[in-house]
């Protein structure tokens, strides 16, 4: 324990505690019926034995007891229904609960139903100054998947397989040339724009390889395609982490008009970063009318820095960790758009698609690629990549500045002043010196910015490879699911099958006999007292043992008891084996088909 805790503490008890603070709170709760002095007594007395100058070791020994110092609420909830404490070995330790000294005050915060002890509140604004305590896991948690993993990938695949209501969808057509199983992505079917054109949104899955895909449809599009077949090619060679993929573009008539249809890569769950971070009432451009009775539509000159500091009350700042991992994958897609010799053309926050949590090692994507350039039709747009790009650049910082602000009209031309000073007030000098760059008229390269980034694509790249050992550490967990489900469809296919090769008593004797009391000893066990016995581990050990054929032997009953068989792992396995296989061989036997 550190020494100048106690002198803080001891100070507490001289003094008590601020009438305002929490601690006093928690003090009064504790005991209603007793005064206050009493408690300080009591706690007086349990320091009284402890000396400032002690050594760490002889400090730890001397142990406050819990419901002296910790509120009786806060006990409670810690405590398991027999009285034992979910955090101490046993009952005699004190409870560890979760403290945070402020200003001389101390503050208690009992774990939140995930077993974290993170504050409820905005009391301290570092997001990894938190330490999880242990949780409680159940002895199975090692077989699976984590909760959180597994809800969001079932989450996904069940976006990806919602099918339309053809009576609200009913000129959805079957199939677009070579893709089916159409679905429609747009919200309540409002489409929305490009330039001066409709564009709409589907899923749908590719006849060639079952992938699913994101088609971009372009209403009305009556221009020819031909001559855009080489920049179509360098976009489709981009494959990067920060990018969506473009797979293919083609002009379609299954709408019954001429269409013009983007193919990209399919990630469900995602949304824009405007989606994510404004509101939906905020105006995409920035501009407003000035005459507006709109009491919280943001004026000229006085009223704009109020409008954004508005705002950024109304939507919450980003913390500064999340603004630099958005530039870093942002810069990076860039990188490698204008190392190909191309330029994005029009970098915005609906382009910029997110997936995942944002406190999760959210992914950036940006979105809509190759259409700005063939919808322009410009075909003199080859010799001004190096202006577009700085467009792209300036594009950029826009964006960076509109997250830095929690504003949309921060990016306004007039405010772009006011927005840079507002953004100082918040964030270091390194981030407003990125977006600085970004938005100076002077020549600018994407990859100067690596040296502004610094270190901290070190601590992005590290993060990014604790996240992918985590999904193979996940992923590895699976696999042994995988395989010990193969195992289960071999037994189920030859436990109790009524018929095979005309013979009705197949399943019932020889070898599928001994797998039929191995399933029981398997699945079917009981307690003294005749309850089902259930035990996971037991299954997936015994699960092991066949799989790898140990030498370890175990006794098998029959259900009246009257037959008993001892065998071992591995001749269980032959027995599974040969059986199995003498079905598969049957079942691909097209002489025993036709016979049949």
């Amino acid at each position: 324990m550190d020494p100048m805790a106690l002198v803080t503490q001891y100070n507490l008890l001289q003094n008590g505690p601020p009438e305002e603070s929490k601690l006093a709170t928690y003090m009064k709760r504790q005991n209603n019926a007793s005064p206050q002095s009493s408690l300080y007594s009591t706690l007086s007395k349990n320091y009284s034995n402890l000396d400032i100058n002690q050594s760490s070791v002889s400090m730890k020994k001397a142990s406050i007891p819990t419901v002296d110092f910790v509120p009786r609420n806060l006990v409670s909830s810690l405590n398991n229904p027999d009285g034992s404490s979910m955090y101490t070995k046993d009952k005699s330790q004190p409870i560890q609960a979760y403290q945070k000294n402020v200003n001389g005050t101390t503050y208690f915060y009992p774990p939140d139903t995930n077993g974290s002890n993170q504050p409820n509140g905005n009391i301290f604004d570092d997001p990894s100054g938190y330490l999880p305590m242990p949780s409680v896991e159940s002895p199975t948690s090692s077989l699976y998947a984590q909760d959180d993993l597994r809800r969001d990938l079932l989450h996904r695949n069940a976006l990806s397989m919602a099918s339309p209501d053809s009576d609200q969808w009913p000129d959805l057509p079957e199939a677009v040339e070579d893709y089916h199983d159409v679905y429609p992505l747009d919200i309540y079917g409002h489409s929305s724009k490009i330039l001066t054109y409709n564009t709409s949104t589907y899923r749908a899955t590719y006849s060639k390889t079952g992938e699913k895909c994101c088609l971009k449809r372009i209403h009305g599009f009556r221009l020819t395609i031909t001559k855009y077949a080489p920049l179509i090619e360098a976009w489709k060679k981009i494959n990067h982490a920060n990018i969506v993929q473009l797979k293919d573009v083609f002009i379609t008539k299954a709408f019954n008009d001429t269409s013009l249809m983007f193919i990209f890569n399919y990630h469900p769950d995602s949304e824009s970063l405007q989606t994510r971070h404004f509101n939906s009432n905020e105006t995409m451009n920035g501009y407003n009318d000035p005459f507006s009775s709109d009491p919280n539509a943001p004026r000229p000159y006085s009223h704009t820095k109020n409008a954004i500091l508005r705002h950024q009350h109304s939507n919450g700042l980003l913390s500064e960790n999340t603004l630099w991992n958005y530039a870093i994958q942002l810069s990076s897609a860039l990188r490698v758009i204008h190392g190909s010799g191309l330029a994005l053309r029009g970098l915005c926050l609906n382009r910029v698609l997110v997936t995942g949590h944002v406190n999760n090692r959210a992914r950036l994507r940006i979105n809509c690629v190759a259409i700005t350039d063939i919808l322009l039709n410009d075909m003199a747009s080859s010799n001004m990549i190096g202006h577009f790009q700085q467009e792209d650049l300036t594009d950029f910082g826009k964006l960076l500045l509109a997250l830095a602000c929690r504003s949309l009209i921060a990016v306004h031309q007039d405010n772009l002043a006011t927005s840079i000073d507002l953004m100082a007030r918040s964030y270091s000098s390194d981030i407003r010196n990125l977006i600085r760059y970004l938005l100076s008229t002077q020549r600018r390269h994407i990859t100067e910015l690596m040296p502004m980034i610094g270190a901290r694509f070190y601590t992005q790249l590290d993060a990014a490879q604790n996240h992918s050992d985590n999904l193979e550490n996940e992923l590895s967990k699976e696999m042994e699911n995988g395989r010990l489900f193969r195992l289960l469809v071999k037994l189920g296919s030859i436990n109790e099958r009524p018929e095979f090769n005309l013979d009705p008593a197949w399943s019932e004797t020889g070898d599928r006999y001994m797998l039929k009391l191995f399933r029981d000893y398997l699945f079917h066990q009981v307690t003294e007292e005749g309850r089902p016995w259930l035990d996971m581990s037991h299954i997936v050990q015994t699960l092991n043992k066949l799989d790898s054929g140990s030498p370890d032997t175990i006794c098998l009953y029959s259900r009246d008891e009257k037959t008993i068989l001892v065998v071992s792992y591995q001749e269980l396995k032959q027995c599974l084996e040969q059986s199995y296989c003498e079905i598969a061989s049957v079942a691909a036997s097209n002489d025993h088909i036709k016979a049949e």
